[in-house]
């Protein structure tokens, strides 16, 4: 069964916890790894550089765009990153992401 992974970037630990436990919460997602990153980018013509936190959050294709739209509205940055990553996992873990999340019609 394949599912996917959304990869997210935060400016802090708070935003990423929030967001995720709302995310969790509401059964968009089956669950979240929370961590700190160092990020290299190009913003407003200049190459900058920041500590942020990068949430992975696991859920099935479908629900992909009520988390994308979910995080865009909760989100503090202008542009947030949101990554939609396709992926494949063992059958009882993946079975476990589909029992976890709220179907979608």
């Amino acid at each position: 069964m394949e599912f996917i992974l959304i990869y997210i970037t935060f400016p802090d630990e708070a935003s990423a916890q929030a967001i995720s436990q709302h995310l969790i919460q509401k059964k968009y997602v089956a669950c979240a790894n929370i961590f700190p990153i160092t990020s290299a980018f190009w913003w407003k013509d200049q190459i900058d550089q920041a500590h942020e936190w990068v949430a992975i959050v696991k859920t099935l294709p479908e629900h992909w765009e009520i988390v994308q739209t979910t995080v865009e509205a909760m989100h503090r940055y202008e542009v947030p990153c949101l990554l939609r990553i396709p992926v494949t996992a063992n059958a009882a873990y993946a079975n476990w992401i589909k029992e976890s999340v709220l179907p979608i019609e």
